[in-house]
C-alpha cells in the first residue's frame, strides 16, 4: 500500500513507471529525482546540492545538508551523467535554484511529481519513492546491506531495511532453495 496524504510508504517505482514518469518532468526536475535515485540521496539533500558539490564525476553530499550530518560522497552513474548533462544546469552556485538564491524548495519538487503521476494515473508515489527504489534494486541485485547504507547515508542497517521492499517473487524464489 503506497503513501496517501503523507501517511504510508512510498511506491517503488517499475523500470516503466519511472520513465514515464521521468518523460513527464522538465529537464532539470528529471535530474534532481534521478539524483535521488542514482545515489539514494534524500530529496533534501539533492534540492541543496550545489554546482561545486559534483567533483571527479562524483557528488558530494556535505554534512551541513544531510540528516545524519555527515559528508557522503557517492560515484556518478553514467546515466546519472547524461541526465546532468541535458539538464542545463548552472556551473556555480545552487545546482536547483527557487527563489532568488535560495535552492527550490521540497514543496516545489513533491508538487512536480505529484503533477507528473497525477497526469499519468499513478498512486501511491512520492519524492521517497526514487530512494526507496534504488535501495530496493540494489538489495535484489544482491548488493551488501552495509554498502547500500553507505551510498544512502542511512544511521544504522535498521533504519535501511524499513526502506526495503521483498517481492513475492523474492519470498516464492527463497522458500525454492529449501532442501
Amino acid at each position: 500500500m503506497g503513501k496517501n496524504n503523507r501517511h504510508g510508504q512510498a511506491e517503488i517505482w517499475s523500470e516503466d513507471q519511472f520513465e514515464q514518469v521521468n518523460l513527464e518532468l522538465s529537464p532539470k526536475m528529471r535530474a534532481l529525482l534521478a539524483i535521488c535515485y542514482y545515489t539514494l540521496c534524500r530529496v533534501s539533500e539533492a534540492r541543496q546540492l550545489k554546482a561545486e558539490d559534483i567533483v571527479n564525476r562524483a557528488i558530494v553530499f556535505r554534512r551541513a545538508t544531510t540528516k545524519t550530518k555527515k559528508t557522503r560522497t557517492v560515484p556518478v552513474h553514467p546515466k546519472l551523467q547524461q541526465i546532468l548533462s541535458e539538464a542545463d544546469l548552472p556551473t556555480s552556485g545552487c545546482l536547483f535554484p527557487g527563489r532568488g538564491d535560495k535552492p527550490i524548495t521540497r514543496q516545489a519538487v513533491d508538487a512536480a511529481l505529484r503533477d507528473a503521476c497525477d497526469r499519468l494515473g499513478l498512486i501511491g508515489f512520492s519524492t521517497h519513492s526514487c530512494r526507496r527504489t534504488g535501495a530496493t534494486r540494489l538489495s535484489s541485485e544482491g548488493v551488501p546491506l552495509r554498502v547500500i547504507q553507505e551510498v544512502g547515508g542511512w544511521s544504522s542497517l535498521a533504519a535501511l531495511q524499513r526502506y526495503l521492499e521483498v517481492s513475492p517473487h523474492q519470498m516464492k524464489d527463497a522458500i525454492s532453495r529449501l532442501g
